[in-house]
């Protein structure tokens, strides 16, 4: 029995994660990646940016909000916008400690609303003035003209004290970033944002004309830049944003402002440009590894001048301590929901074993806790809806069968279609046909045929390997080191022939080199014309030499075969201890353990020819190995 089954959660005897005591801080709940969460110390303590790539998932936003409440929140600023006399169209920007602004605005409308009233009653005063001259005029004279040049004189009195009252509005400063009551700096998810979202905007005034437009200080929208002053910017998926928007948040972080303009060339916006506005922030880029890739290369250089640079980890020792940081993790998300119950220590035991599955390596846990948080939920929801207190194992195993992911729903249709159109065997026996097995999304596993055909060669001049099924580059590469290895076992001369390889129905391309002992048996079998058995399938790298070579996503190929019906599957050796399959699948299939492609051979290949090829693989494999060892290392000439 492993340690995990003897000691599942860790050393901690309780019967419910509510007994777990959650941190209050966001930096104490991050686990398994240590290193940055000593950087994200640093950098708080030192206002430095950071870049943090790694797999979805893995906690990164979850450092940067954790950054943002180690900053200072003494620093805090509101950011006012006043109108410009000199020009309307370049509004004047003034900063004042954080609950100071909206004092400032409620008094300049309290200033506004005294004079509006004193003004009003003189405008009363005035038209009752008016109108009583009006009045005496007409009994005097008996004629209506005096009334109605009074009428006419008390309108104008009245819309030019409206006029003289709107402009006393219009004089009110925006708060265009207010941080009052706040006790913690800014953390603001720029993720997706574009133009005016990122870098502020001015909005479209539709009664521009007339005297009745919109102060063009009330019309200035902050951008994220402009929130995240004293705080953190957060932008995941940093390489999705337009070159010229990085190139700008580049700015905006070298000087520390940006002025506010219209983005919109046909909005009367575009009229609009502020005076700068402050944007001192600490940026927090995030993204896979390929985020590299459509990074600006001087953004990057900031922040790799200017701070730190973190690779995520997707994976931690399968340790006592961590188990227990697990159990901690259940609790944390059961609190963050509201919306479901706490976990029993079975259920948890049950989380702990996910974890280790999608690992997908020995004595490892994963870090993808977004993904795990999603399995907690569903369990959750499980639990609530059956009017559970509390989420048990079934809970958590029934979850795992309803949240699959999009590409484990895919996987499990494409393999219906296969069975029912007979794309794949799983019956009998085949020459040059293999089931070799695959990934979609890094978890799912599907069988995928594989199809060898040897024919006379086409060229005059040699004979050629020819792939199909839309290989990438790994792929190819692998296709060609295999027919590099074929020509050493079968003993042959290839040069008049073509080997046609075809991987059925990937639609969708094959990358990685884990279907090379596959494609070699598939070929020798067509070469040799023995046939191979339909109820193996097999997964494995493979080295010019012949040596099986470990690869990725082992369990969930396991499991695919065991899902279409396959009785056998061949695996490298090297991965024995990555195995973590379900306990329905254990019954259904047989795991080979194996080193070598004559291991493969001996395994997948049947028919009466088999036992001859088997012992001409061993003599090969004898002498290879007698030629090794009979080799002197004073035979060898000496390096000049």
């Amino acid at each position: 029995m492993s340690e995990v089954e003897d000691d599942p959660l860790g050393g901690l005897d309780i019967e419910t994660t509510e007994e777990i005591e959650v941190p209050d801080n966001l930096i104490d709940q991050v686990i398994g990646q240590d290193h940055a969460v000593e950087v994200i110390k640093k950098a708080a303590r030192q206002k430095r940016h950071v870049m943090m790539l790694g797999p979805p998932g893995t906690g990164k936003s979850m450092l940067a909000k954790a950054m943002a409440e180690i900053l200072p929140s003494e620093e805090l600023q509101d950011i006012l916008i006043y109108p410009n006399p000199e020009d309307e169209n370049n509004p004047d920007v003034r900063v004042v400690p954080a609950g100071k602004g909206k004092q400032i605005v409620d008094s300049h409308k309290e200033e506004a609303e005294k004079r509006n009233r004193a003004r009003n009653a003189i405008l009363m005063l005035i038209i009752l003035a008016i109108m009583a001259f009006g009045i005496a005029s007409y009994i005097q004279t008996g004629e209506f003209s005096g009334m109605f040049l009074a009428v006419i004189a008390a309108a104008v009195v009245f819309v030019a004290a409206r006029y003289i009252s709107g402009s006393d509005e219009k004089a009110v400063p925006k708060l265009l970033v207010n941080n009052e009551g706040e006790d913690k700096a800014p953390f603001v998810d720029a993720t997706g944002s574009h133009s005016g979202a990122l870098l502020g905007d001015v909005r479209h005034d539709p009664f521009q004309s007339g005297g009745l437009g919109t102060p063009a200080h009330e019309r200035v929208e902050p951008g994220a830049i402009h929130k995240a002053n004293k705080g953190v910017l957060f932008v995941d998926e940093i390489n999705t944003l337009r070159i010229e928007s990085q190139q700008q948040l580049l700015s905006s972080m070298q000087d520390r402002e940006f002025s506010i303009k219209g983005q919109s060339e046909r909005s009367s916006g575009a009229m609009v440009n502020t005076r700068p506005v402050p944007t001192d922030f600490i940026m927090v880029a995030a993204g896979n590894l390929d985020a590299l890739k459509g990074m600006h290369p001087a953004l990057r250089s900031r922040i790799r001048g200017y701070g730190y640079e973190i690779y995520m980890n997707d994976h931690m020792e399968d340790t006592p301590e961590n188990r227990r940081n697990l159990v901690r993790v259940v609790a944390q998300e059961v609190l963050k929901d509201e919306k479901i119950p706490h976990f029993k220590n079975q259920a948890v035991t049950e989380i702990i074993r996910e974890a280790r599955r999608r690992a997908g390596r020995k004595g490892r846990l994963t870090l993808k806790i977004r993904e795990l948080g999603g399995l907690i939920r569903v369990a959750g929801d499980i639990a609530r809806a059956q009017g559970n207190d509390l989420v048990d194992r079934e809970n958590v195993i029934e979850a795992k069968k309803i949240a699959r992911t999009l590409e484990q729903q895919v996987a499990d249709d494409y393999i219906e279609k296969r069975k029912e159109y007979r794309m794949f065997e799983v019956e009998g026996q085949k020459v040059g046909r293999v089931n070799g097995l695959a990934v979609m999304g890094g978890d799912s596993g599907i069988v995928l045929p594989i199809v060898t055909e040897i024919t006379p060669a086409q060229s005059k001049e040699e004979g050629q390997v020819i792939a199909t099924g839309r290989l990438q580059e790994i792929a190819q590469e692998a296709v060609q080191n295999v027919s590099a290895l074929v020509k050493k076992f079968s003993g042959r001369d290839m040069s008049n022939l073509d080997v046609h390889i075809q991987f059925v129905g990937t639609y969708e391309g094959v990358e990685g080199d884990s279907a090379s002992i596959s494609v070699a048996t598939a070929v020798i079998s067509a070469l040799e014309d023995i046939p191979v058995k339909q109820n193996i399938a097999m997964t494995g790298s493979l080295s010019v030499r012949g040596e099986v070579l470990p690869v990725g996503g082992v369990t969930a190929k396991i499991e695919a075969a065991a899902e279409a019906g396959v009785e056998k599957v061949l695996i490298p050796k090297a991965n024995e201890d990555d195995v973590l399959v379900e306990d329905r699948y254990r019954e259904k299939i047989e795991i080979i353990p194996v080193s070598s492609i004559d291991q493969v051979l001996k395994e997948a290949l049947a028919g009466k020819k088999k036992k001859d090829f088997v012992d001409k693989l061993k003599n090969i494999a004898t002498i290879a190995k007698d030629s090794v060892e009979g080799v002197s290392l004073d035979d060898q000439p000496t390096p000049q």
